[in-house]
């Protein structure tokens, strides 16, 4: 049975946008009502377009896009009321502590400035940076930046957030934090999560249901359970080459990939069709394919 669109997380219908020649969403059609949500995808797939127009930044070309059961374009203002936003890249001011940004950026979305400074202490708890709350941001390291445009993402306490390539930069410890947070948002605290990212695994430690884009095409969508499950193939593939590259390739077209004996791999998880994803992985990362071989998981 379909969710309504009271409790449809992210719904689109034939959704296309192109920029020039460039065709960077193709008939997107997605319908998840859970409360954590992955997009995966390489880069160029189309995930910044889909979170861009789910937004309301972007008008599509055709089709339509309802987040929160709110049409993003015609809404798109009071959508973005009830939304926190982590952006990808470095964006915050150096010389400002993390505490006057915070609230700062609350007062913009609203919040009177006792409420601003009330809910920037509580956010800045909840992402461990309490005690660094009075220090500039250019003393910050990566780590403490992302937790930063977390907690600015919080506090104005919103319905959804969406996170874009959350763990960007960040070292084996800090990513392992990072995704809890992350995790922490819809499990305990009841905040729907629209999470990007190129990492499966990443995805798989968040969210609940996944968006697998391809050349802006679905490549795969649902319940993670299901998909690793039900729909999931797996294979065992040799090559030589640069095998760390071939290993993000992989990871990018929304395989799994674990280490195997003597050097071989294990492949799994969507796309179903894993025989044209390795050969278009290998490609990419300029690897040569010793043999390939189905698998069990």
């Amino acid at each position: 049975m379909r969710a309504t669109a009271e409790r449809t997380t992210i719904a689109t219908s034939d959704l296309s946008k192109r920029y020039g020649e460039i065709v960077a969403l193709d008939e997107v059609s997605v319908e998840l009502s859970d409360k954590a949500i992955g997009l995966l995808g390489a880069n160029g797939a189309g995930k910044s377009t889909l979170m861009r127009t789910l937004l309301g930044l972007v008008a599509p070309d055709a089709g339509s896009a309802l987040l929160l059961g709110i049409d993003a374009v015609a809404r798109g203002l009071e959508l973005r009321r009830r939304i926190g936003y982590m952006p990808e890249h470095e964006c915050l001011p150096s010389w400002m502590t993390a505490r006057d940004l915070v609230v700062h950026l609350g007062e913009l979305r609203g919040l009177p400035r006792r409420i601003a400074v009330l809910r920037t202490s509580e956010v800045l708890f909840q992402v461990g940076l309490e005690e660094e709350r009075m220090r500039l941001i250019g003393t910050f390291s990566t780590g403490m930046r992302q937790r930063v445009k977390l907690a600015q993402a919080l506090v104005h306490s919103p319905e959804l957030v969406v996170l874009d390539e959350p763990t960007n930069g960040l070292d084996p410890q800090g990513r392992d934090e990072m995704l809890e947070l992350v995790r922490r948002l819809s499990r305990d605290l009841g905040i729907r999560v629209l999470f990007s990212s190129h990492v499966l695994e990443d995805v798989e430690r968040t969210c609940d249901a996944v968006v697998v884009l391809r050349e802006g095409r679905v490549a795969a969508q649902g319940r993670i359970s299901d998909l690793m499950g039900r729909e999931a193939g797996s294979a065992r593939l040799s090559a030589f080459g640069d095998i760390a590259a071939l290993r993000a390739a992989l990871t990018a077209r929304g395989l799994a990939v674990e280490d195997g004996e003597e050097g071989w791999l294990t492949v799994h998880g969507p796309p179903a069709d894993l025989p044209r994803a390795v050969r278009d992985a290998c490609a990419e990362s300029g690897v040569s394919l010793r043999a390939l071989l189905p698998g069990d998981r």
